[in-house]
């Protein structure tokens, strides 16, 4: 199979790899002579042992710690120990870190590598299929904490991230269908093309649908790293889906609760004279398709409306929402009334 390089421009510059069986690719943009310290998901531990191999082939000695490789490790106390092995094994600025693992790691590890000597490099390798087109690209590292999701974290692009697609063949179910949300996000925001392949099956197309998706955001995060503009489009579906996410103690997978998130996103659109209803209503038909939740309880709008005001999206206490107007055409609904989000959640909660 064929390896498909995507750069990523901007003031960090470098490359997505995707392809299968490509871990060799991971030395490379570590360097040599670094040392490396591959801090990896329990889940793919065993799998990623091919790549300890390729770099001590390649003359880079590594370390490896492994994690649960769960969103409970995005928690200041695993960042706490991810700095003490840090510390023990003596990174220095001319070595590496690498994440093996889904979002959740590479947030994390990401994380630990931007404030460890105020910056160490990262390379990601994505294991799961939301990691591969949205938590490994684009330099977003964080924690949560009890206010909220990745409200504590800091901009730091990785030196590459590769792809291997042959991780995905032992992804669990939900986990590949979670990932379908960002996939789904990339081609309501850009790329409608995407939504066509999704609709036809996802299974079929699953690398032109990465590659996709990566394109979309390589292009949004090179002239936007630090969310000064462009870049908030990538948050569609985000501000009631990270809500949802705190309110159920992330026990929810982030996709399931974006896809929520972008019904609701298209109800306001719609109701806010933004959307058409056709395209509104294909986020209900589509995401139901691909087996990802569109409704939660009516019960619970009280709180996340309040915690949506924790959103990073908000500015002075009003909240903005990304929506669209028109399909690939995403925009910002800023500080809308409260009736008008109360009428979207009402259809959300309607199933």
């Amino acid at each position: 199979m064929t390896i498909t390089r995507i750069p990523v421009r901007g003031e960090s510059p470098y490359e997505v790899v995707v392809g299968a069986d490509v871990l060799t690719e991971v030395a490379a943009a570590v360097g040599c002579p670094a040392r490396a310290l591959v801090v990896c998901a329990d889940r793919v531990s065993a799998a990623a042992t091919g790549l300890l191999r390729h770099l001590l082939a390649a003359g880079i000695a590594t370390e490896q710690y492994i994690l649960p490789g769960t969103e409970a490790d995005k928690a200041v106390e695993t960042l706490a120990r991810l700095w003490d092995v840090l510390a023990s094994f003596e990174v220095s600025r001319t070595d590496c870190v690498v994440a093996v693992g889904g979002g959740s790691t590479t947030d994390l590890v990401g994380f630990a590598a931007a404030t460890w000597l105020r910056g160490v490099r990262v390379v990601h390798v994505p294991t799961t299929l939301l990691g591969m087109v949205d938590a490994a690209v684009g330099g977003k590292t964080g924690i949560n904490t009890a206010a909220g999701k990745n409200l504590v974290g800091a901009f730091h692009p990785p030196v590459g991230v590769v792809c291997d697609l042959t991780f995905l063949a032992s992804l669990p179910d939900p986990d590949y269908t979670a990932g379908l949300a960002e996939v789904a996000k990339a081609g309501f925001i850009a790329d409608p093309e995407i939504l066509d392949l999704l609709e036809a099956d996802p299974r079929a197309h699953v690398r032109e649908l990465i590659e996709r998706a990566v394109r979309v955001k390589a292009e949004v995060v090179g002239a936007d790293l630090r969310e000064g503009g462009r870049r908030e489009i990538l948050n569609y579906g985000h501000t009631l889906g990270h809500a949802i996410e705190r309110l159920q103690h992330y026990r929810w997978r982030h996709g399931d609760a974006v896809a929520v998130g972008m019904v609701f996103a298209a109800a306001l659109g719609r109701l806010g004279g933004h959307l058409d209803r056709p395209t509104a209503d294909r986020h209900r038909t589509l995401l139901r398709r691909l087996g990802l939740p569109t409704s939660y309880d009516a019960r619970a709008w009280p709180a996340l409306h309040a915690a949506m005001r924790l959103d990073k999206k908000s500015r002075g206490g009003r909240l903005r929402f990304i929506v669209l107007d028109g399909l690939g055409t995403p925009g910002v609904l800023d500080d809308p009334p409260t009736e008008l989000l109360e009428s979207a959640y009402a259809e959300v909660s309607a199933g």
